[in-house]
C-alpha cells in the first residue's frame, strides 16, 4: 500500500536538511510518495549574511518548497526534524507548529504516525530533550509516535539513539555515513508501520 509522508524541517547549516532528505529517501524506498518541506526563516539577513555556512545553505536551498497547512492534510504521516536550540524546538519550526491549532481542532493529525529528528553541536547537546520536546507536539496532536528503537543496527552505529535519528554536527562537513543511514531506516520504519496501520498488518 503506498502511503503520503510529509517531512517537515528546519536547518539553518544543512545538517537537518541531510537528515530530512536521508529520511525522505528511506520512506521512497519502502514505496511511500513525500513531500519534502522546510518551514519558513525567522531570522534577520544580518544574522544570516553573519555566518557563511548559514548564508551558503539558504541560498542553496531557496528552491525547497515551503511547508504550508495543505501538506499536513494531505499526508498519512509526519517526519519532523530540527536543530536543538537549547535542549529545545528551533523556533522558526515551532512557528509553523504553532500555527497549526485550527488542524488539530479538526483531528486532522489523530492516529497518523509521527517521528522526529535532531541536530546538535556536540553529542550530548540536548539531542534526546529536543526529540522528547517535538514528541510533546505529537502527543497533543493525538499521533502515534514511532521512534526508530534499536530496531535496526544503523541506529546501534549511529551513535545509538532510539528516539530518534541524532546527528551531533561537530563535524562541519555534515552527517556521516552511518548517521544518514540511520536517518533513511528512520524514514522507511516511519513508511513501513504507516502502511501497516493503514491495512492492519502485523508486524
Amino acid at each position: 500500500m503506498s502511503v503520503k509522508i510529509a517531512v517537515v524541517y528546519y536547518s539553518s547549516t544543512g545538517s537537518v536538511h541531510a537528515l530530512a532528505e536521508a529520511v525522505r529517501e528511506g520512506a521512497e524506498k519502502y514505496g511511500a510518495e513525500v513531500r519534502l518541506r522546510r518551514v519558513p526563516e525567522l531570522a534577520p539577513d544580518s544574522a544570516i549574511d553573519a555566518n557563511p555556512r548559514w548564508r551558503a545553505h539558504a541560498d542553496a536551498t531557496a528552491g525547497v518548497d515551503i511547508a504550508a497547512h495543505d501538506d499536513l492534510r494531505w499526508a498519512d504521516a509526519y517526519a519532523f526534524g530540527t536543530p536543538t536550540r537549547f535542549g529545545n524546538v528551533a523556533s522558526q519550526l515551532k512557528q509553523f507548529i504553532d500555527s497549526t491549532s485550527g488542524l488539530w481542532l479538526r483531528r486532522t493529525f489523530a492516529g497518523k504516525p509521527f517521528t522526529g529528528f535532531t541536530s546538535a553541536n556536540t553529542v550530548n547537546g540536548g539531542n534526546e530533550s529536543t526529540l522528547l520536546a517535538l514528541y510533546h507536539t505529537a502527543i497533543h496532536w493525538g499521533t502515534v509516535i514511532v521512534p526508530p528503537g534499536y530496531n535496526d543496527q544503523s541506529v546501534l552505529d549511529a551513535y545509538g539513539n532510539p528516539y530518534g535519528t541524532a546527528h551531533p554536527a561537530v563535524d562541519e562537513s555534515g552527517p556521516n555515513e552511518r548517521v544518514l543511514a540511520a536517518a533513511r531506516f528512520q524514514g522507511y520504519n516511519l513508511a513501513e508501520v504507516t502502511a501497516r496501520l493503514a491495512t492492519g498488518v502485523a508486524a
